[in-house]
């Protein structure tokens, strides 16, 4: 495996795209310092799957203040014992999820609010995205049985896999890896896994790169 040349790596994906499984794996081989969103403590969560127009806003609201506060928590703090951070996510998901969920009145609201704090966060050296076709993540998120995910239809996780496309196609002074992961199952296979590493631990300049196995 090539050394890692970065300090902060960010795992993105839509959800079921394996961000949580892939960033655990490579924090315990490598004594990298683990950053998981903590979404399981948001209790506007499962009402959002029911009442979508009713809870987005305060859905989205929360999780960009979660999100917020544990990374500015995190990467505040410097852990000598370990070796770099890896995070399942990145804060512009909050936008991402954001232009997707709300009416365009609330949207504008949390654009100025979302703006305040990205500013005052570290962009990841590396932003990993992880790319799933629908009928795969639906697979993923049927395995993992969190009941109030069940009803999550199609065309919601195209739409969310659409807006990281549109914010990736925007970013101009970022580092992204787009991985095309549909013909292989890393957690299963090891072979995989490892190759998945030899990519992300390149050292890739500024912009966008894509690779599929």
């Amino acid at each position: 495996m090539n050394q890692n040349p970065y300090q902060f790596i960010a795992v993105e994906g839509t959800i079921g795209a394996g961000k949580t499984s892939l960033a655990t794996m490579i924090a315990n081989d490598f004594n990298a310092k683990l950053i998981l969103e903590q979404f399981e403590d948001n209790a506007f969560l499962p009402k959002f799957y029911e009442d979508q127009d009713k809870y987005a806003f305060p859905l989205e609201m929360s999780f960009m203040a979660s999100r917020f506060q544990q990374l500015k928590d995190q990467l505040g703090t410097h852990d000598m014992f370990k070796s770099f951070v890896i995070a399942d996510y990145y804060v512009a998901k909050s936008l991402i999820f954001a232009r997707k969920t709300l009416k365009p009145d609330e949207f504008n609201l949390f654009n100025r609010f979302f703006h305040l704090i990205d500013i005052s966060l570290p962009k990841p050296d590396l932003l990993v995205y992880l790319y799933l076709e629908v009928d795969k993540l639906q697979e993923n998120i049927r395995k993992r049985g969190r009941s109030y995910e069940q009803q999550i239809k199609d065309e919601y996780l195209g739409s969310i896999q659409q807006g990281y496309f549109e914010f990736i196609r925007q970013q101009q002074d970022m580092r992204i890896l787009l991985i095309d992961t549909n013909q292989i199952d890393f957690v299963a296979s090891k072979r995989q896994y490892h190759k998945l590493l030899d990519a992300i631990f390149k050292e890739y300049p500024v912009g966008v790169h894509r690779i599929t196995f």
